[in-house]
Parts: C-alpha cells; structure tokens; sequence
C-alpha cells in the first residue's frame, strides 16, 4: 500500500496532535520529543508533525510517498530518472525517527518529495543537520548534484 505524506513544522506540537486528533479520528501512530506522526487509514494519509519556533506559523516541511518495500524506492527512482528529473538517493538512512530508504525530487516550486519506505524504528528525529532546524535535510532542500540524474 502506498500513501502520500504530508510533513508540517507546527509551533505548537500539543496543540497540532489535539486538532489533528480531533481533524481524522484518530491518535498519533508515533509520539517522540518534538515529533508525532499519524497513520490515517481513510483517506490514506502519513501527517507527520515537527516541532518548529515558537510563535512561528505552521509551514509545509515536505511532502512524500510512503511505499512498501525497498524495490518500490527503487522502481520510483528508475521511473524519476527516466522522467528527466534530478533525483538524489539515501539508504539505511535514520530520519524521523525512523530507518528509511528514499529518494528526493524537487517540484517546480522547489517543494522537496520523497519517495520512501520504513525499514524499521530509529532513536532519532534526523540525522545530522545540514541548516537549523533540519528534518531530513529540507530546510533548503538538498539540491542533487549535477551527475546526480539528468535534468
């Protein structure tokens, strides 16, 4: 089963997981310092909540694909590439609390996705930051290498 994601930088944490409980009938599938993500059945959805700036307004951190297995990451990368668009891989990758491999694209609006799957649970949010605040690497999306996939 695959499922879009939908990741928020919420100011709030507590008063995001009671809206959004309140939003899809349901409670959050994972809770960690600054983080909580639920898994919506109906409609098939990944909101995953990270704790921004107090004060700051909630703002769209990234969006994503959560698919099943490893060789979905891999036929969503070869399908990418052969589309023509610059792709940049991870494996065995800790992000969000959670084991992953992905692949990253960039929309036209510089909007990062992921195409992804969960290998299994991690101790931490994200591994080493690349900007303040960095989940995953999407502060300023990482931009692919030129060599990285075709443009």
């Amino acid at each position: 089963m695959s499922r879009v994601q939908l990741a928020l930088r919420v100011a709030d944490l507590d008063a995001s997981i009671t809206f959004y409980s309140k939003l899809f009938g349901a409670e959050p599938a994972k809770r960690r310092e600054g983080y909580a993500n639920f898994a919506i059945a109906e409609p098939p959805l990944k909101l995953v909540l990270i704790e921004g700036e107090t004060g700051e307004d909630t703002r769209l951190d990234h969006l994503g694909v959560e698919v099943a297995s490893t060789e979905d990451v891999t036929a969503a990368t070869a399908r990418l590439k052969d589309a023509g668009l610059a792709t940049f891989e991870e494996s065995d990758t800790a992000c969000c609390y959670a084991l992953q491999d992905k692949v990253w694209v960039t929309g036209p609006g510089k909007e990062p996705w992921e195409v992804y799957v969960v290998k299994a649970d991690a101790d931490t949010l994200q591994k080493a930051a690349t900007a303040p605040g960095d989940c995953c690497g999407t502060s300023e999306f990482r931009q692919p290498a030129p060599d990285a996939g075709r443009l």
